[in-house]
């Protein structure tokens, strides 16, 4: 069985499946495939393949780091009619050197001598990260790893383009975050509980920072720059995914998606199959995915960091009131806080001495991992709740 956390698993993965890799000679099969298993969702329950391998003990990691190769494999043969896997590590290789030349060259100098595979199998690891604290892992993992499609789109760009650059990432991934923002905008019932799976979505961007545009429209995005069927399926997909958050359309979210396939130039007839794709595959594995898992997953999410982020603090009190104490500005922004919404200034400064403070009390370091960054909000509404004194004592001085 292929092990993805033991080193070698990429050749090992390779040297068994040579014969079990399927033909493609159309990107729509290959997406619809994608679809299926499940990796267009963030959740991969199969590998695509000619003959089904044994994933049985795989954790959900394991199982997306075999699909997300097998994807970017099966990309590159599907590009260049050429099976050859030596040439296509050399090729995954020049293209994540090329979009992550401060990484990559981390990289080459950590494993110096290290094989085509294992550098790959290095950026694999860097490319699925997800979580394994009690807060994020359950729920943020779908949605950060659904993102992982765009590497792929990334990747086709790269193939035989001599002029291919990051921005293009970085225009795609911004185009994403930009329609699933619309979505969300369009839902007639919105909570805060929108807001923060909008900044679930901005946490897995890899490329790009995502800046919040108030009044955006469909208009406004530049959507003739992507023409191939893979890149207007996945937004559609993408958007999709958000909307089914609380399992339901409702008329304006259809209306949006209708307008969205206008404005991909997709015909009208790859809607339906796609809403059937999401709601077919919601429903058969429901009871696996977390995300889909509750009347309403991210109240849900909500709640139950609300608890951990309110234990972590009571436990942390005396050593955070020492730290932000320390901080006269941190201490009068906090204080602001409680009253009126700090500006984007404000909030960057919050942000960023609420980190360093994190960085230096052991058991708060988990809002510094990847995806830690969408519980910083809960913690600044905490603080003062819980440690009133210091702010009573802080605004009397002033």
């Amino acid at each position: 069985m292929i092990n993805p956390s033991i080193n070698g698993w990429i050749d090992k993965f390779f040297t068994e499946n040579q014969s079990n890799f399927k033909a493609y000679f159309d990107y729509e099969s290959f997406y619809q495939d994608l679809r299926n298993s499940g990796f267009i969702y963030g959740h991969p329950v199969s590998i695509i393949l000619k003959k089904p391998i044994d994933l049985s003990g795989l954790s959900l990691d394991e199982i997306t780091k075999i699909a997300f190769l097998n994807t970017l494999y099966a990309t590159f043969c599907l590009k260049t009619n050429d099976t050859d896997t030596s040439v296509f590590l050399k090729s995954i290789n020049s293209f994540y050197k090329s979009v992550q030349k401060e990484n990559y060259t981390f990289l080459t100098k950590l494993l110096p001598t290290a094989s085509s595979s294992s550098q790959l199998e290095s950026i694999i690891n860097d490319r699925i990260q997800t979580n394994q604290n009690i807060i994020t892992k359950s729920f943020s993992h779908i949605v950060i790893n659904a993102m992982l499609f765009v590497d792929v789109l990334g990747y086709a760009n790269f193939i035989n383009n001599s002029d291919f650059s990051d921005k293009y990432l970085k225009d795609f991934e911004s185009s994403c975050m930009k329609v699933v923002s619309i979505a969300f905008k369009t839902k007639v019932n919105k909570s805060k509980y929108d807001e923060l799976l909008v900044k679930l979505f901005e946490n897995s961007l890899r490329y790009t920072k995502f800046q919040n545009i108030e009044n955006l429209t469909l208009e406004e995005i530049n959507f003739k720059r992507f023409d191939s069927i893979i890149e207007k399926l996945y937004l559609l997909d993408l958007v999709e995914m958000a909307m089914w958050s609380d399992q339901k359309l409702e008329t304006k979210e259809l209306e949006l998606l209708e307008v969205l396939v206008a404005k991909l130039s997709l015909r009208k007839a790859y809607l339906e199959p796609s809403l059937l794709a999401i709601e077919h595959f919601i429903t058969t594995y429901k009871d696996e995915i977390a995300y889909f898992n509750f009347s309403n997953p991210v109240k849900h999410f909500y709640d139950q960091t609300n608890k951990t982020v309110t234990k972590l603090i009571t436990r942390n009190k005396k050593r955070l009131i020492k730290e932000i104490s320390e901080s006269k500005e941190l201490m009068v922004l906090l204080a602001k806080s409680t009253t009126k919404e700090l500006d984007k200034e404000e909030k960057k400064k919050v942000k960023k001495q609420l980190l360093d403070i994190c960085k230096t009390i052991p058991s708060l370091t988990i809002f510094l991992l990847p995806g830690g960054g969408i519980l910083l909000p809960i913690l600044v509404k905490y603080i003062p709740q819980l440690l009133p004194s210091a702010f009573n004592e802080n605004l009397e001085e002033d």
